[in-house]
């Protein structure tokens, strides 16, 4: 059975996105991602070989992983990755992506 992580809400995501204090990562695969994404969200799909070199070198950084909306747990795959690479503070975004873009947030697009 894999660990809970504690929600966090969208406002909190925002402040810690405008603060700069947390990392990212987007769950919901390479072709959702292409289309739009939490901005500065990481694709796990195509980082998963490599998540660690694209996460902050302090462990104690806040991770977020997200995925669909409220009935999705894929995000487990990426804050379970976050965890075995040593992350300690790891929180999911339970609203997913359909209540980020249901709350009115900007999405960022692939580059």
């Amino acid at each position: 059975m894999a660990a809970e992580y504690p929600d966090i809400s969208i406002d909190d995501l925002k402040k810690a996105i405008a603060d700069g204090k947390v990392a990212v990562i987007d769950v919901n695969g390479s072709s959702s991602f292409t289309k739009g994404h939490v901005p500065g969200a990481i694709d796990f799909a195509s980082s998963q070989a490599d998540l660690a070199s694209k996460l902050p070198a302090d462990k104690s950084t806040l991770v977020v992983a997200y995925c669909g909306g409220p009935s999705c747990s894929a995000y487990k795959a990426g804050a379970k990755k976050a965890e075995e690479l040593g992350y300690t503070n790891i929180k999911h975004l339970s609203a997913g992506i359909s209540g980020w873009k249901g709350a009115g947030e900007k999405l960022e697009a692939a580059k």
